[in-house]
């Protein structure tokens, strides 16, 4: 197994409350699934696996890139590599996938949603979610191989173009960044 026992997993979200039905759902079959699974974080030990996303905010806005598979304007996210923890790997990701400096809030993890999506391949994410922060002043800048199209949304805009999944997020993204930045 990897980094994180089937213990530790469960416990990021022990105690988490849900924004609406949909999340609510998502943390019961991640529950209810993580449990049953024999390396939960691996992508290869099953088609069902947790992975991370990143919601990267600043005080007015968040960041988005345009899926290069799924042709769909979505947070940073993917797999949790051998050895890494979920927060690691959604600090990874974000970083891959937007080329900006970002950082946990007051430099610890923030787990603030679940959602639980189909992924490709006939996978089943189980996807935790972390809140990261950046400077809006930053232009986003992708590594090499990632999707070219990433910008800063307003959260309207951002409500606007999202899917069920992200909509949530997006919900409770802001209503917790304003305790962090003002």
């Amino acid at each position: 197994m990897g980094v994180m026992s089937v213990e530790e997993i469960l416990g990021i979200v022990r105690g988490h409350t849900c924004v609406d039905d949909r999340e609510r759902e998502s943390l019961r079959v991640f529950c209810d699934t993580v449990p049953v699974l024999s390396d939960p974080c691996n992508e290869h030990a099953d088609t069902t696996h947790v992975t991370v996303s990143a919601v990267v905010v600043s005080a007015h806005a968040t960041v988005l890139h345009l899926h290069k598979r799924l042709n769909m304007w979505l947070q940073p996210g993917g797999h949790i590599d051998d050895g890494e923890t979920p927060p690691q790997a959604a600090w990874r990701e974000a970083v891959e996938e937007t080329g900006l400096t970002v950082w946990h809030p007051n430099n610890q993890p923030h787990f603030f949603h679940v959602d639980v999506h189909p992924g490709p391949r006939g996978h089943t994410h189980l996807d935790l979610r972390y809140l990261l922060v950046a400077d809006a002043a930053q232009s986003p800048s992708p590594g090499e191989g990632e999707s070219p199209h990433v910008r800063w949304f307003s959260w309207e805009e951002a409500q606007s173009v999202a899917d069920p999944g992200l909509a949530g997020a997006l919900v409770r993204a802001r209503e917790v960044i304003r305790t962090y930045v003002r």
